[in-house]
Parts: structure tokens; C-alpha cells; sequence
């Protein structure tokens, strides 16, 4: 197996030991080549077309390695790998791998590909786990500073503080061409997940599944001060579908309009949108990842290069 490992020493979650640790695993087995914290990952594809990419690093960099394969036209066919070693590793929950970057290594050598679902975006963005709008991206935006201190604590930190400043956005939401929100009630949150959770584990759209060619929707209302606490609470036990001021839906396509709007794709804050669509692109890229126990897509047997 020839891998091209792709190593963010920025990654929230990442260390020396550990990342030797699965370095170790994976040279005992393949032929690996390292680049550490590139600038151009295109560059670095370029130089190792024949080679499986692996990520040693978090959601924000298997974003960045996806985002540039489909920029290449290459997502179909080279599978990628990833050893988790972000802040919050959430795709790599919904996916059941291990945390472990030596566990997670060898999941990549045993070469399983799962196909994924990909939402995309009318700027040519890409979104691997979850993209959400609204108090949520506020919140994330509000966590930048508190990482190097608080690292996966800042996320609730800043959730926190965004929860007691945001009033809501006046936003038109449409989902599979229905009017679910018309601009003139506050949207507190919009959210779509193939993943289960943002942020480390807050489920944010527990029921998700990664390649069933739909992406779970999530519309929060609760713009009142104790409607925005409950929401808050509900939302770090998963139970916030089943508040009053939350929709939930299954869609193909989703698009917002309004007021400019905080968003956070895969943990990665954007300017603010006044509009934006989002598409689902069914089994799209394919991941090394544990065989799954029960999925609606059929298993890819094909190994990798």
C-alpha cells in the first residue's frame, strides 16, 4: 500500500507522541511518504498521484484534502484516510473510528472504503461532515480565541457566550423547494449533517447518515431568551428535535436568504452570507473507514491503489 500522509501540527488534538506512534504503524506496513503542513495540497497530489492520501489531523483538514480532490476531478478515484487528530473529530465519530491515531492507522492499512455523500455549495464549496448557519457558527467564531487555553472545551465556552448575545437572523429557508421559514420570524440556527455532531460530539443531527443520499436539516426557532437556554441544553443532550421551536427535515437541497449570516463548514468559519445553496452529491468520495454494521449504501470492495 503506498500512502501520501498529509500531517497539521496545528491540529487541535495533535502531539509529537501520538503522531509517531501511528507513523509507526502505518511504515511498519506501507510505503509511506510524509508531508507535514503544506501549502499547496495540490502540489503535494500532483507529486504522488499513484499514492492513497492520509490525513493526520481533524475535520478542517479532511475538508481541505476533499475539497481539493474535487477541485482535481480526482474524488472517485483515490480514496482517502484520516487519523484523527483534531480538536473535535466528529466525522470520525459518525464513521465509528477509532480515536486512537494508532487504532486509527490501522484501519487505514486494512483498506475498507466506504463510499460518503458530499454536500456542496453555489461557491464551490465543499462540506464533508456538517455546515451550520447561525448561532452555532457564532459560537464557533467566539471559540477561535479560547483553543490554545481551553481546546475542545472552547467550543461549549463560545456556544455559550453566543448563546446570550444572538437574537436570530431574518433568514428565508427552502428545503427540496418548500418554504419551511419566510424571513419574517428570527431563525436562530439552520443546520445540515451528514455526520451525527459538531463540535466534539454535541449531536447535532443524531439520526444522520453519511451516505444515504440525504442530508438532515435542522431549523431552530428558539429565539426567546429561555426558548435560546432550553435549545442550548436540549441540543448538548441531542433531544432538541423534539423541542416546539425546532423542524427537522431530510433533503436533497437546501438554500438559505436574508440577513448576513455567520457559517461554519467542518469547523471552518467564512465570512458571513446573505445567500448560499447546499446539494447533496450521493456517495461522492470514499473513505478508509471500520466496515459499517448497517448502512443504506451498498459496501465499495474495491481496494485501494
Amino acid at each position: 500500500m503506498k500512502l501520501l500522509v498529509i500531517c497539521n501540527s496545528a491540529a487541535g488534538g495533535a502531539d509529537d507522541d501520538s503522531r509517531r506512534a501511528a507513523m509507526d504503524v502505518l511504515e511498519a506496513e506501507a510505503d509511506v511518504l510524509v508531508r507535514e503542513d503544506p501549502d499547496d495540497l495540490g502540489a503535494v497530489l500532483d507529486e504522488a498521484p499513484d499514492r492513497v492520501p492520509v490525513v493526520m489531523g481533524g475535520d478542517g483538514s479532511l475538508h481541505a484534502l476533499v475539497a481539493a480532490l474535487a477541485a482535481r476531478g480526482e474524488l472517485d478515484s483515490r480514496p482517502v484516510g484520516l487519523v484523527p487528530m483534531g480538536t473535535g473529530n466528529d466525522l470520525a465519530r459518525a464513521l465509528d473510528l477509532p480515536l486512537d491515531p494508532e487504532e486509527a492507522a490501522r484501519v487505514v492499512l486494512d483498506g475498507h472504503t466506504r463510499p460518503m455523500d458530499l454536500l456542496t455549495d453555489d461557491r464551490g464549496g465543499v462540506v464533508v461532515n456538517a455546515v451550520h448557519v447561525g448561532v452555532g457558527a457564532r459560537g464557533s467564531r467566539e471559540a477561535v480565541p479560547l483553543k490554545p487555553l481551553l481546546r475542545r472545551a472552547a467550543y461549549a465556552v463560545g456556544a455559550m457566550i453566543a448563546g446570550v448575545r444572538a437574537r436570530g437572523w431574518r433568514l428565508r429557508v427552502v428545503v427540496d423547494g418548500t418554504t419551511v421559514a419566510d424571513g419574517r420570524r428570527r431563525v436562530l440556527m439552520v443546520a445540515m449533517g451528514n455526520g451525527t455532531s459538531i463540535g466534539g460530539g454535541v449531536p447535532l443531527t443524531p439520526a444522520a447518515l453519511p451516505d444515504d443520499g440525504l442530508v438532515d436539516v435542522m431549523v431552530s426557532f428558539a429565539t426567546d431568551p429561555l426558548a435560546r437556554l432550553a435549545f442550548a441544553l436540549r441540543l448538548r443532550r441531542g433531544t432538541h428535535p423534539s423541542q416546539a421551536e425546532v423542524r427537522t427535515y431530510r433533503a436533497k437541497e437546501i438554500a438559505i436568504a436574508g440577513q448576513p449570516v455567520p457559517v461554519n463548514a467542518d469547523g471552518e468559519l467564512g465570512p458571513d452570507v446573505t445567500r448560499r445553496t447546499w446539494k447533496v452529491r450521493q456517495w461522492a468520495w470514499r473513505i478508509l473507514a471500520p466496515a459499517p454494521e448497517d448502512t443504506r449504501a451498498p459496501e465499495d470492495t474495491r481496494a485501494p491503489e
